[in-house]
Protein backbone atom coordinates (compact mmCIF):
# COMPACT_ATOMS: atom_id res chain seq x y z
CA UNK A 1 0.00 0.00 0.00
CA UNK A 2 1.35 3.33 -0.72
CA UNK A 3 1.14 6.68 1.31
CA UNK A 4 -1.31 8.14 -1.50
CA UNK A 5 -3.82 5.25 -1.13
CA UNK A 6 -2.82 4.84 2.68
CA UNK A 7 -3.77 8.53 3.51
CA UNK A 8 -7.49 8.13 1.64
CA UNK A 9 -8.68 5.83 4.65
CA UNK A 10 -9.13 7.34 8.32
CA UNK A 11 -8.08 4.29 9.88
CA UNK A 12 -4.41 4.36 8.94
CA UNK A 13 -4.19 8.05 9.00
CA UNK A 14 -5.05 7.66 12.48
CA UNK A 15 -2.26 4.91 12.59
CA UNK A 16 0.27 7.16 11.40
CA UNK A 17 -0.76 10.41 13.67
CA UNK A 18 -0.01 7.16 16.35
CA UNK A 19 3.32 6.74 15.28
CA UNK A 20 4.49 10.19 14.78
CA UNK A 21 3.50 11.45 18.22
CA UNK A 22 5.21 7.92 19.33
CA UNK A 23 7.91 9.05 17.89
CA UNK A 24 7.94 12.49 18.91
CA UNK A 25 7.86 11.38 22.35
CA UNK A 26 10.78 9.41 22.19
CA UNK A 27 12.27 12.35 21.21
CA UNK A 28 14.06 10.75 18.67
CA UNK A 29 14.71 13.57 15.89
CA UNK A 30 15.61 16.71 15.79
CA UNK A 31 14.50 19.71 12.72
CA UNK A 32 17.48 21.11 10.91
CA UNK A 33 19.37 22.35 7.91
CA UNK A 34 21.49 19.21 6.04
CA UNK A 35 25.26 19.86 6.39
CA UNK A 36 27.45 20.09 3.47
CA UNK A 37 28.55 16.74 2.96
CA UNK A 38 25.76 14.90 4.08
CA UNK A 39 23.28 12.81 2.90
CA UNK A 40 19.81 12.64 4.05
CA UNK A 41 18.19 8.91 3.56
CA UNK A 42 14.58 8.60 2.68
CA UNK A 43 12.14 7.48 4.67
CA UNK A 44 9.06 5.88 3.56
CA UNK A 45 5.68 4.32 5.21
CA UNK A 46 5.22 0.63 6.34
CA UNK A 47 1.31 -0.33 6.85
CA UNK A 48 0.12 -3.55 8.15
CA UNK A 49 -2.95 -5.11 9.57
CA UNK A 50 -2.40 -7.11 12.79
CA UNK A 51 -4.70 -9.92 13.61
CA UNK A 52 -4.74 -12.07 16.73
CA UNK A 53 -5.46 -16.17 17.20
CA UNK A 54 -8.62 -16.22 15.30
CA UNK A 55 -7.57 -14.68 11.87
CA UNK A 56 -9.47 -11.42 13.34
CA UNK A 57 -8.05 -7.79 13.03
CA UNK A 58 -6.38 -6.74 16.28
CA UNK A 59 -5.60 -3.19 14.74
CA UNK A 60 -4.36 -1.49 11.88
CA UNK A 61 -0.23 -0.60 11.89
CA UNK A 62 2.05 1.47 10.98
CA UNK A 63 5.95 2.38 10.65
CA UNK A 64 8.08 4.72 9.75
CA UNK A 65 11.30 3.05 7.84
CA UNK A 66 14.23 4.29 6.55
CA UNK A 67 15.08 3.36 3.23
CA UNK A 68 18.48 3.21 1.37
CA UNK A 69 20.09 1.01 4.09
CA UNK A 70 22.19 -1.68 3.65
CA UNK A 71 21.15 -4.20 6.07
CA UNK A 72 17.54 -4.49 8.05
CA UNK A 73 17.09 -3.97 11.75
CA UNK A 74 13.78 -3.63 13.64
CA UNK A 75 14.95 -1.39 16.66
CA UNK A 76 13.51 1.54 18.03
CA UNK A 77 14.55 3.28 21.77
CA UNK A 78 18.32 2.92 20.82
CA UNK A 79 20.79 5.79 21.09
CA UNK A 80 22.45 7.09 17.91
CA UNK A 81 26.48 7.65 18.37
CA UNK A 82 26.49 9.25 14.76
CA UNK A 83 25.80 11.66 13.20
CA UNK A 84 22.65 10.24 10.29
CA UNK A 85 19.89 12.70 8.79
CA UNK A 86 16.99 11.19 7.30
CA UNK A 87 13.80 13.13 5.03
CA UNK A 88 11.24 14.35 6.39
CA UNK A 89 8.09 11.67 6.40
CA UNK A 90 5.48 12.25 3.56
CA UNK A 91 2.37 14.08 5.09
CA UNK A 92 4.08 15.38 7.93
CA UNK A 93 6.33 18.00 6.92
CA UNK A 94 6.79 21.07 8.79
CA UNK A 95 5.20 23.97 6.77
CA UNK A 96 7.87 26.34 5.78
CA UNK A 97 10.59 24.64 6.65
CA UNK A 98 10.21 21.69 3.97
CA UNK A 99 13.91 21.79 2.46
CA UNK A 100 14.91 20.82 6.38
CA UNK A 101 15.69 17.74 7.60
CA UNK A 102 15.63 15.86 10.38
CA UNK A 103 18.65 14.57 12.51
CA UNK A 104 18.27 11.70 14.27
CA UNK A 105 19.08 11.15 18.08
CA UNK A 106 17.77 7.67 17.78
CA UNK A 107 17.44 4.88 15.64
CA UNK A 108 14.83 4.73 13.46
CA UNK A 109 13.49 1.38 12.67
CA UNK A 110 15.41 -0.67 9.31
CA UNK A 111 17.76 2.16 9.76
CA UNK A 112 21.64 0.11 9.79
CA UNK A 113 22.70 1.02 12.84
CA UNK A 114 19.63 0.60 15.06
CA UNK A 115 20.14 -3.05 16.16
CA UNK A 116 23.91 -2.31 17.91
CA UNK A 117 22.39 0.74 19.42
CA UNK A 118 19.19 -0.82 21.07
CA UNK A 119 20.96 -3.87 22.19
CA UNK A 120 24.07 -1.66 24.19
CA UNK A 121 21.03 1.01 25.71
CA UNK A 122 19.04 -2.03 26.68
CA UNK A 123 22.23 -4.38 27.91
CA UNK A 124 23.22 -1.02 29.68
CA UNK A 125 20.19 -0.46 31.48
CA UNK A 126 19.64 -3.73 32.59
CA UNK A 127 22.75 -4.18 34.40
CA UNK A 128 22.61 -0.39 35.93
CA UNK A 129 18.90 -1.92 37.43
CA UNK A 130 20.18 -4.94 39.24
CA UNK A 131 19.80 -7.85 36.17
CA UNK A 132 22.43 -10.54 35.37
CA UNK A 133 22.83 -11.24 32.08
CA UNK A 134 22.54 -14.77 31.86
CA UNK A 135 26.24 -16.16 30.03
CA UNK A 136 24.30 -19.38 28.95
CA UNK A 137 21.68 -17.54 27.43
CA UNK A 138 22.31 -13.99 26.10
CA UNK A 139 18.91 -13.45 25.65
CA UNK A 140 17.67 -13.84 28.83
CA UNK A 141 18.46 -11.41 31.90
CA UNK A 142 17.54 -12.17 35.75
CA UNK A 143 16.98 -10.32 38.59
CA UNK A 144 16.74 -11.63 42.05
CA UNK A 145 15.83 -9.81 44.96
CA UNK A 146 14.30 -11.10 48.72
CA UNK A 147 14.41 -14.31 47.59
CA UNK A 148 12.28 -13.89 44.55
CA UNK A 149 12.93 -14.17 41.04
CA UNK A 150 12.49 -12.01 37.98
CA UNK A 151 13.21 -13.63 34.65
CA UNK A 152 13.18 -11.12 31.13
CA UNK A 153 14.04 -12.94 27.74
CA UNK A 154 14.37 -10.12 25.35
CA UNK A 155 13.65 -10.80 21.41
CA UNK A 156 14.62 -8.28 19.02
CA UNK A 157 12.52 -5.12 21.04
CA UNK A 158 10.11 -7.72 21.86
CA UNK A 159 10.15 -8.84 25.91
CA UNK A 160 8.87 -11.28 27.85
CA UNK A 161 8.68 -11.75 31.54
CA UNK A 162 7.98 -14.18 34.05
CA UNK A 163 9.12 -14.86 37.69
CA UNK A 164 7.64 -15.49 41.05
CA UNK A 165 6.33 -12.18 42.74
CA UNK A 166 3.15 -10.54 40.89
CA UNK A 167 4.65 -6.86 42.63
CA UNK A 168 7.73 -7.53 40.96
CA UNK A 169 6.03 -7.72 37.43
CA UNK A 170 3.92 -4.34 38.06
CA UNK A 171 7.27 -2.80 39.10
CA UNK A 172 9.25 -3.84 36.10
CA UNK A 173 6.03 -2.52 33.89
CA UNK A 174 6.48 0.57 35.28
CA UNK A 175 10.15 1.44 34.98
CA UNK A 176 10.42 0.32 31.25
CA UNK A 177 6.93 2.34 30.25
CA UNK A 178 9.05 5.12 31.60
CA UNK A 179 11.80 4.96 30.31
CA UNK A 180 11.38 3.11 26.45
CA UNK A 181 8.49 4.01 24.42
CA UNK A 182 7.28 0.24 25.34
CA UNK A 183 3.48 -1.23 25.44
CA UNK A 184 1.90 -3.61 28.01
CA UNK A 185 0.20 -6.16 25.90
CA UNK A 186 -1.10 -8.09 28.52
CA UNK A 187 -0.41 -11.84 29.89
CA UNK A 188 0.90 -13.82 26.89
CA UNK A 189 -2.20 -15.34 23.99
CA UNK A 190 -0.36 -14.89 20.68
CA UNK A 191 3.57 -14.62 20.17
CA UNK A 192 4.98 -15.34 16.72
CA UNK A 193 2.35 -17.54 15.37
CA UNK A 194 2.54 -19.92 18.71
CA UNK A 195 -0.74 -19.43 20.44
CA UNK A 196 -0.87 -19.85 24.39
CA UNK A 197 -3.53 -20.55 26.48
CA UNK A 198 -3.05 -20.45 29.80
CA UNK A 199 -5.73 -22.77 32.12
CA UNK A 200 -6.51 -23.81 34.99
CA UNK A 201 -4.51 -27.06 34.69
CA UNK A 202 -1.19 -25.70 33.19
CA UNK A 203 -0.16 -23.45 29.84
CA UNK A 204 -0.96 -24.89 26.36
CA UNK A 205 0.78 -23.92 23.64
CA UNK A 206 0.24 -24.87 19.71
CA UNK A 207 0.24 -22.93 16.21
CA UNK A 208 -3.20 -24.25 15.17
CA UNK A 209 -3.74 -21.41 12.86
CA UNK A 210 -0.16 -21.44 11.12
CA UNK A 211 -1.07 -24.95 10.49
CA UNK A 212 -4.08 -23.97 8.86
CA UNK A 213 -2.38 -21.73 7.14
CA UNK A 214 -0.06 -23.49 6.04
CA UNK A 215 -2.65 -26.30 4.56
CA UNK A 216 -4.47 -23.43 3.14
CA UNK A 217 -0.98 -21.92 1.18
CA UNK A 218 -0.29 -25.43 -0.85
CA UNK A 219 -3.96 -26.45 -1.31
CA UNK A 220 -3.75 -29.14 1.15
CA UNK A 221 -6.74 -28.11 3.81
CA UNK A 222 -9.23 -30.51 2.09
CA UNK A 223 -6.65 -33.53 2.01
CA UNK A 224 -7.57 -36.71 3.69
CA UNK A 225 -5.49 -36.79 6.95
CA UNK A 226 -3.08 -39.84 7.54
CA UNK A 227 -1.82 -40.85 11.22
CA UNK A 228 1.58 -40.92 10.55
CA UNK A 229 3.83 -38.21 9.33
CA UNK A 230 5.97 -40.44 7.00
CA UNK A 231 5.98 -44.17 6.06
CA UNK A 232 7.97 -46.28 8.31
CA UNK A 233 11.67 -47.48 6.93
CA UNK A 234 10.91 -44.44 4.28
CA UNK A 235 14.57 -44.04 2.47
CA UNK A 236 14.80 -41.12 0.43
CA UNK A 237 17.61 -40.38 -1.82
CA UNK A 238 18.81 -37.38 -4.28
CA UNK A 239 18.93 -39.75 -7.17
CA UNK A 240 14.97 -40.90 -6.81
CA UNK A 241 13.18 -40.89 -9.88
CA UNK A 242 10.73 -38.62 -10.57
CA UNK A 243 9.77 -35.37 -12.17
CA UNK A 244 11.91 -32.12 -11.17
CA UNK A 245 9.77 -29.65 -8.36
CA UNK A 246 10.04 -26.55 -8.31
CA UNK A 247 13.06 -25.72 -5.91
CA UNK A 248 11.62 -22.27 -4.79
CA UNK A 249 8.54 -23.82 -4.17
CA UNK A 250 9.61 -27.00 -2.02
CA UNK A 251 11.67 -24.75 0.22
CA UNK A 252 8.64 -22.33 0.93
CA UNK A 253 6.97 -25.56 2.01
CA UNK A 254 9.70 -26.91 3.85
CA UNK A 255 10.74 -23.88 5.62
CA UNK A 256 7.15 -23.43 6.85
CA UNK A 257 6.72 -26.90 8.33
CA UNK A 258 10.46 -26.52 9.91
CA UNK A 259 8.73 -23.62 12.00
CA UNK A 260 5.72 -25.58 13.08
CA UNK A 261 8.07 -27.78 14.50
CA UNK A 262 8.62 -25.43 17.17
CA UNK A 263 5.28 -26.93 18.90
CA UNK A 264 5.21 -30.06 16.79
CA UNK A 265 8.31 -32.96 18.02
CA UNK A 266 5.89 -35.10 16.63
CA UNK A 267 6.92 -33.91 12.88
CA UNK A 268 10.56 -33.00 13.52
CA UNK A 269 12.47 -35.92 12.07
CA UNK A 270 10.02 -36.31 8.71
CA UNK A 271 10.75 -32.54 8.18
CA UNK A 272 14.42 -33.12 8.25
CA UNK A 273 14.18 -35.98 6.33
CA UNK A 274 12.54 -33.71 3.46
CA UNK A 275 15.11 -30.87 4.22
CA UNK A 276 18.07 -32.82 3.01
CA UNK A 277 16.42 -32.79 -0.54
CA UNK A 278 15.25 -28.47 -1.16
CA UNK A 279 18.33 -28.16 -3.91
CA UNK A 280 16.72 -30.72 -6.38
CA UNK A 281 14.08 -32.04 -5.55
CA UNK A 282 11.76 -34.49 -6.94
CA UNK A 283 7.90 -35.32 -7.15
CA UNK A 284 8.92 -38.32 -4.84
CA UNK A 285 10.45 -35.59 -2.14
CA UNK A 286 7.02 -33.44 -2.57
CA UNK A 287 5.11 -36.61 -2.19
CA UNK A 288 6.92 -37.44 1.39
CA UNK A 289 6.21 -33.53 2.04
CA UNK A 290 2.70 -33.98 1.38
CA UNK A 291 2.21 -36.51 3.61
CA UNK A 292 3.20 -34.91 6.35
CA UNK A 293 0.40 -32.06 5.16
CA UNK A 294 -2.44 -34.73 5.12
CA UNK A 295 -0.86 -35.83 8.86
CA UNK A 296 -0.89 -31.92 10.11
CA UNK A 297 -4.67 -32.13 9.02
CA UNK A 298 -5.58 -34.56 11.56
CA UNK A 299 -3.67 -33.62 14.00
CA UNK A 300 -4.56 -29.83 13.80
CA UNK A 301 -5.25 -29.32 17.23
CA UNK A 302 -1.70 -31.09 18.84
CA UNK A 303 0.50 -28.75 21.20
CA UNK A 304 2.06 -29.03 24.17
CA UNK A 305 0.62 -29.12 27.46
CA UNK A 306 3.01 -27.55 30.66
CA UNK A 307 1.03 -28.60 34.04
CA UNK A 308 1.51 -27.09 37.14
CA UNK A 309 4.45 -28.85 39.00
CA UNK A 310 6.98 -29.16 41.70
CA UNK A 311 9.02 -31.86 39.79
CA UNK A 312 11.82 -29.93 38.33
CA UNK A 313 13.62 -32.82 37.24
CA UNK A 314 15.48 -32.94 34.01
CA UNK A 315 15.25 -36.28 32.28
CA UNK A 316 16.57 -36.94 28.62
CA UNK A 317 16.02 -39.52 25.66
CA UNK A 318 18.49 -40.50 22.98
CA UNK A 319 18.17 -42.77 19.69
CA UNK A 320 19.96 -42.66 16.62
CA UNK A 321 19.37 -45.06 13.40
CA UNK A 322 22.56 -46.38 11.39
CA UNK A 323 23.70 -45.38 8.44
CA UNK A 324 19.73 -44.10 7.34
CA UNK A 325 20.86 -41.80 4.62
CA UNK A 326 21.15 -44.22 1.77
CA UNK A 327 23.31 -40.71 -0.36
CA UNK A 328 26.71 -40.72 2.34
CA UNK A 329 25.56 -43.56 4.70
CA UNK A 330 25.33 -40.95 7.52
CA UNK A 331 22.67 -41.83 10.93
CA UNK A 332 20.57 -39.36 11.82
CA UNK A 333 21.08 -38.74 15.99
CA UNK A 334 17.57 -37.62 18.27
CA UNK A 335 17.19 -36.34 21.38
CA UNK A 336 14.47 -35.02 23.44
CA UNK A 337 13.95 -33.35 27.00
CA UNK A 338 11.42 -33.46 29.81
CA UNK A 339 10.70 -31.42 33.02
CA UNK A 340 7.96 -32.96 34.39
CA UNK A 341 5.80 -34.73 32.24
CA UNK A 342 6.30 -32.38 29.15
CA UNK A 343 8.72 -32.48 26.81
CA UNK A 344 10.43 -28.53 26.49
CA UNK A 345 13.60 -29.33 23.64
CA UNK A 346 14.48 -31.62 21.32
CA UNK A 347 16.55 -32.15 18.00
CA UNK A 348 16.85 -34.48 15.20
CA UNK A 349 19.73 -33.97 12.59
CA UNK A 350 21.87 -35.99 10.74
CA UNK A 351 25.31 -36.69 12.09
CA UNK A 352 28.21 -34.95 10.90
CA UNK A 353 30.52 -38.26 10.36
CA UNK A 354 29.92 -41.88 9.05
CA UNK A 355 29.61 -44.56 12.11
CA UNK A 356 31.13 -48.14 11.47
CA UNK A 357 28.28 -49.97 13.47
CA UNK A 358 24.76 -49.02 15.37
CA UNK A 359 26.45 -48.92 18.39
CA UNK A 360 28.96 -46.29 17.32
CA UNK A 361 26.32 -44.69 15.78
CA UNK A 362 24.28 -44.26 19.08
CA UNK A 363 27.41 -43.13 21.06
CA UNK A 364 27.50 -40.23 18.69
CA UNK A 365 23.87 -39.50 19.57
CA UNK A 366 24.35 -39.84 23.19
CA UNK A 367 27.46 -37.49 23.13
CA UNK A 368 25.49 -34.60 21.24
CA UNK A 369 22.86 -35.57 24.25
CA UNK A 370 25.30 -35.04 26.44
CA UNK A 371 26.47 -31.90 25.39
CA UNK A 372 22.87 -30.26 25.43
CA UNK A 373 22.40 -31.51 29.11
CA UNK A 374 25.58 -29.81 30.50
CA UNK A 375 24.38 -26.63 28.74
CA UNK A 376 20.78 -27.04 30.20
CA UNK A 377 21.99 -27.90 33.65
CA UNK A 378 24.11 -24.56 33.56
CA UNK A 379 21.24 -22.80 32.55
CA UNK A 380 18.80 -24.01 34.97
CA UNK A 381 20.99 -23.25 37.91
CA UNK A 382 21.40 -19.43 36.29
CA UNK A 383 17.76 -19.82 36.50
CA UNK A 384 17.51 -21.02 40.59
CA UNK A 385 16.03 -24.55 39.08
CA UNK A 386 19.73 -26.14 39.66
CA UNK A 387 19.88 -29.96 39.11
CA UNK A 388 21.56 -31.84 42.11
CA UNK A 389 21.06 -35.09 41.08
CA UNK A 390 22.78 -36.79 38.12
CA UNK A 391 20.64 -36.30 34.79
CA UNK A 392 19.21 -40.01 33.61
CA UNK A 393 19.93 -40.29 29.74
CA UNK A 394 17.79 -43.39 28.10
CA UNK A 395 17.79 -44.98 24.77
CA UNK A 396 15.93 -47.70 23.28
CA UNK A 397 19.53 -50.33 24.27
CA UNK A 398 18.70 -49.37 27.38
CA UNK A 399 18.61 -47.00 30.63
CA UNK A 400 21.70 -45.29 32.34
CA UNK A 401 22.46 -42.47 34.52
CA UNK A 402 25.53 -39.93 33.63
CA UNK A 403 26.70 -37.71 35.46
CA UNK A 404 27.19 -34.39 33.86
CA UNK A 405 30.21 -33.43 35.81
CA UNK A 406 32.21 -36.45 34.22
CA UNK A 407 31.33 -35.33 30.89
CA UNK A 408 32.09 -31.60 30.97
CA UNK A 409 35.70 -31.60 29.55
CA UNK A 410 34.28 -33.66 26.46
CA UNK A 411 35.94 -31.39 23.29
CA UNK A 412 33.04 -32.19 21.12
CA UNK A 413 30.88 -29.90 23.42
Amino acid sequence: MSFQEAVQEKKWRDAMDEEIKAIEKNDTWELTSLPKGHKAIGVKWVYKTKRNAKGEIKRHKVRLVAKGYSQKSAFLNGVLEEEVYIQQPSGYEVKGHEDKVLKLKKALYELKQASRAWNSRIDKYFKENGFNKCPYEHALYIKIKDGDILIVCLYVDNLIFTGSNPSMFNEFKEVMTKEFEMTDMGLMAYYLGIEVKQKEEGIFISQESYAREILKKFKMNDCKPISTPVECGVKLSKHDEGESVDPTFFKSLVGSLRYLTCTRPDILYAVGLVSRYMENPTTTHFKTAKRILRYIKGTIDFGLLYSFSNDYKLVGYSDSDCGGNIDDRKSTSGFVFFMGDTAFTWMSKKQPIVTLSSCEAEYVAATSCVCHVVWLRNLLKELSMAQEDPTQICNLLGCGNYACESFGNLRSC
